[in-house]
């Protein structure tokens, strides 16, 4: 493993379609000699969200994280942490398994919806898989160091970084999500 990815954002290349990466915005959690972890931050789960709300009676966002242990739910969470047990991700953010103690917290009002991001399941990489796939340019690393990971991102967030990042990733940012169409 030449460099860790930990804290960094992936952007997937149009050369991945079809599948749950496709137009992807992953931030790595974890990246070492063991493998990687991280989540998607713009892959709504439109039927989890509508049974949130249904749940709670307000709107509450579902991310779907990756495809692995969609049965798991994961906070990302903004703001100084309140659950027992955390895992900082950078001096804004922190992740967490606390479902009972995130759910406490927002019924007391110690914490809003707009303060976290729910997933299931993350997205997981064996020892140097994910290294593999960045020199075979599956994914684009980025150091993004405004983005908000809790805010409401959607399918629009891939395409605004592309444009952003200028220069040949223009021409994916305006390519149609079916690439062959191109």
């Amino acid at each position: 493993m030449n460099n860790s990815y930990k804290g960094k954002i992936l952007i997937s290349t149009p050369d991945i379609s079809g599948d749950i990466f496709s137009r992807s915005v992953v931030l790595i959690i974890e990246h070492d000699a063991h493998g990687a972890f991280g989540f998607i931050l713009n892959k709504k789960n439109y039927f989890l969200s509508e049974n949130m709300k249904h749940l709670l009676g307000h709107e509450i966002d579902v991310y779907e994280g990756g495809p692995v242990e969609n049965d798991r739910v994961f906070f990302l969470v903004k703001g100084k942490p309140i659950t027992s047990e955390y895992l900082p991700i950078d001096e804004n953010f922190y992740l967490t398994e606390q479902q009972e103690e995130i759910v406490s917290a927002m019924v007391n009002q110690d914490i809003s919806k707009e303060e976290l991001k729910i997933f299931t399941g993350y997205s997981g990489w064996s020892p140097y898989q994910l290294d593999q796939e960045v020199q075979n340019k599956m994914w684009t690393v980025v150091d993004l160091f405004q983005l908000d990971y809790t805010s409401p991102n959607d399918h629009t967030l891939w395409k605004k970084i592309m444009q952003n990042l200028g220069g040949d990733y223009l021409l994916w940012a305006n390519s149609p999500e079916d690439v062959s169409l191109n």
